[in-house]
């Protein structure tokens, strides 16, 4: 190989490196300015705000989702366990299923908002410590244990709520889905802190490291010493916890828990945390590339609702990018191992 060869190839190479660090980064950017010139109300601060607040559910739920994908896992069942746990949210917070359609908070014996908080929470935790228990004893893949979790938590949530919506939540509880500290939305500040925190643990900590070695080999971590089962139930509980922290704040922002809640949340979830560079296959991947997915899916969302293309065709469009994304992600490791 000639000197000018090697160098075109080492100059390759970097660009591959330099797209699988900044590709989604610059991809949202591109959207962020193609949407302006389409319509330049698009950068309007009120819409920008709305942005963050809608990224925020589904982003709570991808940053659990991150976790175990870079145990090469995957997790069907969160827009179903989200329902799940927004409607034992909703019955702890009116004390019951009695006039489930009532906006009033009048009369209601309910245990207050941190109580439902809680209770979304421990449920989501142990709901995904199960699936992890699956997982891991019982030896049935992810794929299947996630897949029967969605119609096991949607079959529970239609039981609990006969099928109607949980309405009518106090002031107190609305807060966190409608209130706003300064021009910030308050569910968008709940997503940055725990974005942050999730940030810390798998940069820095002896936990976080585990996983990433889970991920990338699993049977080495066992050889040498990794507790993997023990890990791998972990991250389930922890996309558990997210999805019912996320059930809390969706509860909170539409004042009611319905059982069509997170239908497609799968999809959604999963694309932001795909296209945000953590590796299918496990072992890569970080927070800040899933909020940059988060946020690029919500860019694409709201920019394409803002010129009217109809909601099926989103779904389209964000299938179409999962698939390139996953394929442009194999591409470019394919050229840094050449």
């Amino acid at each position: 190989m000639s000197i000018a060869e090697e160098q075109n190839q080492r100059g390759g190479v970097t660009i591959a490196r330099l797209l699988m660090s900044f590709g989604p980064l610059l991809f949202l950017a591109a959207l962020i300015v193609v949407f302006t010139v389409l319509k330049p109300s698009f950068m309007d601060p009120i819409n920008l705000f709305n942005i963050t607040r809608q990224i925020s559910i589904t982003g709570l739920i991808a940053l659990g989702m991150t976790f175990v994908i870079l145990t090469a896992g995957i997790d069907l069942s969160v827009g179903s366990l989200l329902a799940f746990c927004g409607m034992v949210a909703a019955v702890v917070a009116k004390g019951g299923t009695a006039n489930t359609l009532s906006l009033s908070t009048s009369g209601t014996q309910g245990f207050g908002w941190f109580a439902a908080l809680l209770a979304a929470v421990m449920v989501g935790a142990l709901a995904g410590g199960v699936q992890g228990f699956a997982i891991t004893r019982l030896k049935v893949p992810p794929f299947v244990v996630t897949l029967g979790g969605l119609t096991v938590f949607r079959g529970l949530t239609l039981t609990i709520s006969n099928g109607g919506p949980i309405s009518g939540f106090d002031a107190s509880m609305r807060w966190f889905g409608t209130g706003l500290i300064g021009p910030v939305p308050v569910p968008a500040l709940i997503f940055a802190t725990a974005a942050i925190l999730c940030h810390i643990v798998l940069r820095y900590t002896r936990y976080g490291r585990a996983v990433y070695a889970v991920g990338g080999n699993a049977e080495a971590a066992r050889l040498s010493g990794l507790r993997v089962d023990r890990i791998l139930v972990s991250v389930y509980v922890i996309v558990g916890f997210f999805a019912g922290l996320a059930a809390f704040v969706l509860s909170a922002r539409l004042n009611s828990s319905e059982a069509v809640a997170g239908i497609g949340y799968e999809l959604t979830v999963i694309s932001a945390v795909v296209i945000g560079g953590t590796s299918l296959f496990g072992g890569i991947g970080s927070v800040g590339g899933t909020v940059v997915g988060a946020a690029l899916i919500g860019v694409l969302q709201n920019g394409l609702q803002f010129n009217n293309v109809s909601s099926y065709t989103q779904s389209i469009v964000i299938g179409l990018i999962l698939i390139l994304a996953v394929a442009f992600d194999r591409w470019l490791k394919s050229r840094v191992r050449r």
